[in-house]
């Protein structure tokens, strides 16, 4: 009987989840959003680096907007400082343009424009990944294949985003509210920021466990904002509680989902697992954007 009924467990039990993957990813470097009162770009990166650090993180890319050079002259010692930690740099577009609003032929020349800045600070590693602008990918579909033919052409990947909580809502709100000595408020923040990462984290999970009954590794989107540095510990230890494992971005990327990124030669995947689900013919998923709190109107 002891041995029926443990074959029977065994024929009915749920197989553990394997723990979830996560690449982490920064964009708009070296500045991101409105500077708080009290600090600087130089300290926003060395807090986020040194909280990437403390988490036994490996490498996290940086995605560059060369224009932050002339809006804020004072943040350029962030790209060194990022190098100079071991993390790698990638494109962003010079001005961070929007492909879907911009002529292609312009686009084109704002994302080779930003080279010149990446080249001398990666000094011959790999920083041809492009991380499109507003995650945007071209409005019509010519514009979008044609923009991936000039990628392929010089030597580039797409730095996709399978992961996001929506973290660069919270930065602008925040410095408001430092200016304004809010602290109830920026406590409330922070309790809402960490609630929604987790919440992000089971929201992705589940539609890759429906899409292909798994966890595909995760692309994180994270911005170099302020706040991002303030709660990046916290990030950490509940990823830690949830048993995340984190990766680089070029092993999240080996996985079969990101092949339309890496392979620009043949045909574009999913640009998300949204549109995943969609392309399959499901449309009713959760909205996980659904509780997000009005954080445009915070500290005004």
């Amino acid at each position: 009987m002891k041995h029926l009924i443990a074959a029977l467990f065994c024929l009915f039990a749920v197989p553990a989840l394997a723990e979830p993957r996560i690449a982490i990813t920064f964009d708009d470097l070296p500045s991101h959003d409105v500077l708080p009162r009290g600090t600087t770009r130089v300290k926003i990166a060395e807090e986020i680096i040194a909280a990437l650090k403390a988490a036994n993180a490996p490498p996290a890319y940086g995605f560059v907007n060369g224009i932050r050079f002339e809006d804020d002259p004072k943040s350029i010692p962030v790209l060194k400082l990022w190098r100079d930690a071991g993390f790698p740099l990638g494109n962003h577009t010079y001005s961070h343009m929007n492909l879907s609003e911009e002529p292609l032929s312009a686009w084109m020349a704002d994302t080779l424009k930003n080279e010149s800045i990446l080249a001398p600070l990666m000094q011959g590693a790999d920083w041809r990944w492009l991380r499109y602008p507003y995650l945007s990918e071209g409005d019509r579909v010519l514009k979008h294949d044609n923009a991936r033919i000039f990628l392929a052409e010089h030597g580039y990947r797409i730095a996709p985003v399978s992961m996001s909580f929506d973290d660069y809502l919270w930065n602008g709100p925040y410095a408001r509210c430092v200016a304004g000595n809010n602290t109830k408020t920026i406590a409330k923040m922070e309790t809402a920021w960490i609630a929604a990462a987790d919440n992000s984290l089971t929201y992705y999970r589940d539609l890759s466990q429906q899409m292909y009954g798994r966890d595909i590794p995760y692309v994180l989107l994270m911005h170099i904002g302020a706040f991002d540095a303030r709660m990046l510990p916290r990030l950490m230890a509940l990823y830690k509680e949830r048993g995340v494992s984190l990766i680089t971005l070029e092993e999240a990327v080996a996985d079969p989902f990101y092949k339309g990124d890496v392979d620009l030669h043949g045909p574009s995947g999913p640009e998300s697992l949204e549109q995943a689900m969609e392309a399959r013919g499901v449309s009713d998923y959760p909205n996980r954007k659904a509780d997000v709190m009005p954080f445009s109107k915070l500290c005004r």
